[in-house]
């Protein structure tokens, strides 16, 4: 038990996770922008002082502010949506979803979150390249052809050579009936490929159609969620006047309309589910 406690002990202190910035990197995370907007608020705060203390932003405090704004702005916005909440980060690259929805409406915002992302840059892109060698020398033989060789080998090995051989009447007869042997793998080949196909098919609809609940699930989340923000921008906008009632009154109809292109979706979906279902069921 010492011996392992002594194990994560070391792994912890070789983890980048004890700096705080990369801790506080956290509110690049899609899922999380979604799902606790404050906490990536707070954390991108802190990203920001940091490199205004390291004087390693351009534009100082005011290209701060700035960058926070924005980063507000984004997380009232555009951040709501199931794309966010529903984020693969095993299929999909961050630095491109980010560069897609910040590089052109927030430009400060997406400049700082590049600064953020090469801090995280490593190797492991070149060094996956160097098992490619292994695959190359693979052979191009199946399975079956192998064992075959193998047992032509063995035999004759057997035998002292080729020459010697004996050519018995089971192995001329064997020798004869190769090629009607050969039609009939074929054929048994061949009905399975389609059993196969058949099975890849029905599979392919249930997983299609799972994939669509899980849609509909996240859907409906980010329905409700848009919906209770625009309710609790119209609860502020009752107690403001000025601009600033303004714009929560636009923050509110934005989500609204948000909201019902939502419900939209989900009514699509929930009719694509009905019919995949039916489909399934008929195969």
């Amino acid at each position: 038990m010492h011996g392992l406690s002594n194990i994560i002990r070391k792994v912890q202190e070789k983890s980048p996770l004890k700096y705080p910035t990369v801790r506080q990197m956290a509110c690049l995370n899609p899922s999380v922008m979604f799902t606790d907007p404050d906490r990536c608020k707070r954390q991108m705060k802190g990203l920001v002082q940091t490199f205004l203390q390291d004087k390693q932003l351009a534009g100082g405090v005011s290209a701060g502010d700035v960058i926070l704004k924005q980063f507000d702005v984004f997380l009232s916005l555009e951040s709501r949506s199931e794309e966010f909440l529903s984020f693969p980060p095993m299929q999909k690259r961050l630095d491109i979803f980010l560069c897609g929805v910040l590089s052109e409406p927030y430009p400060e915002l997406w400049a700082f979150c590049q600064k953020l992302l090469i801090l995280s840059h490593g190797q492991a892109s070149v060094e996956r390249g160097f098992s490619v060698n292994k695959e190359v020398e693979t052979c191009n033989m199946q399975e079956d052809t192998v064992v075959a060789h193998r047992l032509v080998c063995e035999y004759v090995t057997l035998h002292g050579g080729v020459t010697k051989v004996p050519l018995t009447k089971e192995l001329m007869t064997s020798v004869a009936s190769a090629r009607s042997r050969y039609r009939v793998n074929l054929d048994q080949e061949r009905r399975k490929l389609e059993s196969d196909a058949q099975g890849q098919k029905r599979k392919a609809t249930e997983d299609y159609l799972e994939e669509l609940k899980k849609k509909r699930k996240t859907i409906q989340e980010v329905s409700d969620s848009l919906a209770r923000d625009a309710d609790r921008f119209a609860e502020e906008a009752e107690g403001k006047a000025g601009s600033r009632m303004a714009q929560l009154i636009t923050k509110f109809n934005a989500l609204r309309r948000g909201c019902k292109k939502k419900l939209a979706e989900l009514n699509n979906i929930v009719e694509e589910i009905a019919a995949k279902g039916e489909e399934l069921r008929l195969m």
